[in-house]
C-alpha cells in the first residue's frame, strides 16, 4: 500500500518542516510547503490525500487557499490548523473544507489519528 501524501501549508517554516519529518518518520509521504503558490503548485502537479493548512497565513488566507485548491481539486481532504480560535473562521473553514481542525500546537498522535480518519484507513499510530 503506498503511503498517504499529506501537504502541509503553513508560514511558520520551522514548524511545517519538522511536522513533515514527524510525519514522514511514521510512513506518510509529506512535503511542507511556506506559501499560496507553492500550495497550487504542488496540489495540481502531485495532488496530496490530506492538506494541513494553516488558518492565518500572510497574503492569502487559509481559507482562500482552501477555496482555490478546492477548484482544481475537489476531493482533497482538509485539516485545519490553527494557533488562535476564532469560531466563525473554525466554522466556515469546517464548512468549506468538510472535514476537520487542530489547535497549534499539534498533537502528532492526535494528527496521525485524523489523516488516518480523513482517508478511511485504520491509525497507524503504534
Amino acid at each position: 500500500m503506498k503511503p498517504v501524501k499529506v501537504l502541509i501549508v503553513d508560514d511558520e517554516i520551522e514548524f511545517a518542516t519538522t511536522l513533515a519529518e514527524r510525519l514522514r518518520l511514521r510512513g506518510y509521504d509529506a512535503k511542507a510547503v511556506y506559501c499560496a503558490e507553492d500550495t497550487f503548485a504542488i496540489a495540481k502537479s502531485d495532488t496530496p490525500d490530506i492538506l494541513l493548512l494553516d488558518l492565518r497565513m500572510p497574503g492569502m488566507s487559509g481559507l482562500e487557499i482552501l477555496m482555490t485548491v478546492r477548484e482544481f481539486a475537489p476531493n482533497i481532504k482538509v485539516i485545519l490548523l490553527t494557533g488562535h480560535i476564532d469560531l466563525e473562521e473554525k466554522i466556515e473553514g469546517i464548512r468549506i473544507s468538510n472535514f476537520d481542525y487542530l489547535m497549534k500546537p499539534v498533537d502528532i498522535n492526535e494528527l496521525t489519528e485524523k489523516i488516518d480518519k480523513a482517508v478511511g484507513k485504520q491509525s497507524n499510530v503504534g
